[in-house]
């Protein structure tokens, strides 16, 4: 391993308190309720989308005290933010009504259609539809999309009826396993996936082949043992017919068309900043002039989530000094091993990218690698570029509005052990 610089050293401290603060944000929490009149600073402190970016700028400004204006100017110029962009639009687009409303329905016929086959109650069959169709979808949508949509739909379906709170965390650990395993069906709908393709040429029938079909398997498992396991509960809750009533206002196929074109131009567009965000500008004018069919705009939501992100960005950039030599000292056997348990403390982005920078990998140790990197996407809130956005979206129906890690991740381990089964052994 090399020996780190100043600036590296500097950088990882700050990395690993950062990790510790995503496990501290309850604590802030609760010292807003004690001290009430620096509530708003604690509460801040106490979002976790906003950790990685806090620590981001403690990093940038002792990076401008240590090595001056032009380095950290540099350095910032020097990162890629274009997922967190991504991030940000997909999310406010797949987040609108008429998008919500349609794969609600298409999901509550499925459900429909499942529960007469099997008879099931319906709240069995449209859990497990949504845990397991939306997942795979983000094959196509790309993963932020079936995240937002899937974490809406769970919202109002669930989470807000009451649920205990094991459902709630046992549901999220699913949907974010599920989430991170479900966009391997193709080439371009993973991030971690993405860093890799075009570098070692995976095309999208290699991606099937190899990943895909193994994945699937994993997202019908993890879905049907979460299901039976609360059939109870489940059996219990009224769930509402549909999140709107198709009397009350509804929408016209041609507003629902345009919104999907725009869903489609964003992800089509994934890799142009300019471009996707050029249309989500459009799109906003679009929402404000047919307001009376939309819903309140996830903003905030979304700010937060690629806020989270870009911090992950400017700090994960100078972990490659200890990174990438703790991953090339392991095996093809080892490395699937390590990527997953790695992946727990900082994106799978950014470990598969730190892969495609090393010649010379052997096909064995190409698969492990982004096998990990997949497996491990739902231990934490960090293992996955589209987990803030889950977060962001259902943490209000949590204790005290926050998600505990460590009970996330405990919840994780279970889904996470099957999907690495089905990518070792299958």
């Amino acid at each position: 391993m090399a020996q780190p610089t100043v600036i590296e050293l500097f950088a990882a401290i700050l990395f690993g308190l950062a990790i510790l603060h995503t496990f501290a944000t309850k604590f802030f929490e609760r010292l807003a309720h004690r001290y009430p009149n620096h509530e708003g600073i604690f509460h801040l402190l106490g979002e976790v989308e906003v950790v990685f970016g806090f620590w981001a700028l403690i990093f940038m400004l002792g990076l401008f005290l240590l090595a001056g204006k032009a380095s950290a100017v540099n350095y910032i110029d020097s990162r890629n933010f274009t997922e967190p962009l991504f991030v940000f639009a997909i999310m406010v687009v797949a987040g609108t009504k008429p998008i919500l409303q349609l794969a609600a329905q298409a999901v509550n016929l499925s459900s429909q259609l499942l529960a007469q086959l099997i008879r099931l109650p319906a709240t069995m069959t449209y859990l497990w539809m949504t845990l397991t169709a939306v997942p795979l979808l983000g094959s196509l949508i790309t993963e932020p999309a079936a995240m937002t949509l899937a974490a809406l739909i769970l919202r109002d379906r669930y989470f807000a009826n009451g649920m205990s709170s094991r459902f709630l965390y046992a549901t999220l650990a699913v949907l974010f396993v599920n989430i991170s395993i479900g966009g391997t069906l193709t080439h371009f709908a993973a991030p971690p996936v993405l860093m890799v393709a075009a570098k070692w040429q995976w095309d999208t029938l290699f991606m099937f082949t190899q990943f895909g079909w193994k994945a699937a398997l994993a997202v019908v498992v993890n879905s049907t043992l979460l299901t039976l396991f609360f059939s109870r509960e489940l059996s219990q809750l009224a769930v509402r017919a549909g999140l709107t009533p198709a009397t009350a206002n509804p929408i016209p196929i041609t507003l629902t068309l345009t919104h999907l074109l725009f869903l489609s131009g964003v992800v089509f567009f994934a890799h142009h900043p300019a471009i996707f965000m050029g249309l989500l500008l459009f799109f906003l004018g679009v929402t404000h002039a047919y307001a009376r069919y939309q819903s309140p705009l996830i903003l905030k939501e979304g700010l937060l989530v690629a806020f989270f992100l870009a911090g992950l960005v400017v700090l994960g950039g100078q972990q490659q000094w200890w990174l990438q030599p703790l991953l090339l000292s392991m095996s093809s056997d080892a490395v699937f091993m390590g990527a997953t348990a790695l992946t727990a403390i900082t994106d799978n982005a950014a470990l598969t990218y730190l892969g495609s920078l090393v010649e010379g990998l052997s096909t064995e140790f190409k698969y492990a690698l982004v096998a990990g990197a997949v497996t491990g996407g739902g231990l934490t809130i960090i293992a996955n570029a589209p987990n803030p956005a889950g977060v962001a979206i259902l943490r209000e129906h949590f204790s005290e509005k926050a998600v505990n890690p460590l009970a996330l991740l405990l919840f994780a381990l279970p889904p996470t052990v099957i999907a690495g089964l089905a990518f070792k052994y299958l």
